[in-house]
């Protein structure tokens, strides 16, 4: 399975481009998207669970997305992760997802774990600018997630700001290439889609090739060896 990781801040267009490359394989691939992994505290009031600090890196359970990312590395499906954004609450199902050939990984702080890390294959870094990320951070949230533009403001300045500027904005030191104007840049989308392709082929040919050997190299008999008296 190769993996791909899609960094950035809220809003430069990483689901949309996540989006984009899937639609342009001719190949399995899935998308899941860090917000899914966000620790749920259902023991707490609504009240409460707004106050917290949902832009700062620990907030997501690390350790849940490796799990996963190694059950699906050994064959095995895994169940489907979602969030209430509305009601800050994690909103798992019992759904399950296969295995795919291409998994994105998409997430404001997906760079953040080097264990993460040395599991991708690609790590793209959306490079747009903060104020463009704002304004289609307002339009996504009013219209999506039910927030209202108060919220959003509130949020914006007391945690989204100090922690794009903290951890996010130096997660293109960790990219292997950054994109530029967001999610639908077609140049960047294509450059991705080829490469990814090629590293398909590829890894199909190797478990083609190994599936060969071992066709090839029947188990050996048991030795016979006469009892000594």
């Amino acid at each position: 399975m190769i993996i791909v990781g899609i960094c950035g801040a809220s809003g430069s267009g990483k689901s949309t481009l996540a989006k984009r490359i899937k639609d342009s394989l001719a190949c399995s691939c899935a998308i899941i998207g860090q917000d899914c992994y966000y620790r749920s505290f259902p023991e707490l009031p609504l009240r409460e669970r707004m106050l917290i600090n949902y832009d700062e890196p620990n907030i997501f359970n690390y350790e849940e997305i490796i799990a996963d990312l190694k059950a699906f590395q050994a064959g095995k499906p895994i169940t489907k992760k979602g969030y209430d954004y509305a009601n800050h609450l994690r909103a798992d199902t019992d759904e399950l997802i296969d295995p795919p050939e291409v998994l994105i990984m998409e997430g404001i702080h997906m760079f953040h774990d080097e264990r993460l890390c040395r599991m991708m294959s690609l790590k793209v870094y959306m490079h747009v600018d903060i104020d463009i990320c704002l304004i289609r951070r307002i339009k996504r949230d009013i219209k999506m997630r039910g927030r209202s533009i108060d919220n959003i403001s509130v949020q914006y300045i007391e945690t989204v700001k100090p922690m794009y500027e903290k951890y996010i904005a130096n997660y293109i030191n960790d990219a292997d290439f950054a994109i530029m104007r967001g999610g639908k840049n077609k140049m960047a989308i294509d450059a991705i889609s080829a490469y990814l392709t090629t590293k398909v082929l590829a890894e199909r040919f190797e478990n083609e090739r190994k599936a060969m050997e071992a066709m090839d190299s029947p188990e050996e008999p048991d030795s016979l060896i006469d009892d000594e008296d």
